[in-house]
């Protein structure tokens, strides 16, 4: 087979997305407050997802009292300086 084009085609138009930047750096949420929400939160779903199995509603809807406590959790750690450049986590020039 032959790499040569067909006459008469032309190669796709590069696609353009108007406003929105896709060079900014997210932080991908690489934090304490983020980490300790996602940990909680990980240990409630494991809680709840092996109530599940067993059959148990009480220790099911503890787990989920769980996973709203790894929220809360982190978002209380964010407003206290320890979220993405938190004030907590400023280098102090060390």
């Amino acid at each position: 087979m032959s790499k040569a084009t067909v006459p008469g085609t032309k190669p796709a138009a590069p696609k353009t997305h108007h406003g929105i930047d896709h060079s900014i750096d997210l932080g991908h949420g690489n934090s304490p407050a983020a980490w300790t929400c996602v940990i909680v939160m990980l240990i409630g779903a494991l809680i709840a997802s092996i109530a599940f199995v067993i059959a148990s509603s009480p220790i099911f809807w503890s787990g989920i009292a769980v996973m709203f406590v790894g929220l809360l959790a982190g978002f209380i750690m964010r407003k206290a300086g320890y979220g993405v450049g938190g004030s907590k986590l400023k280098n102090s020039g060390h």
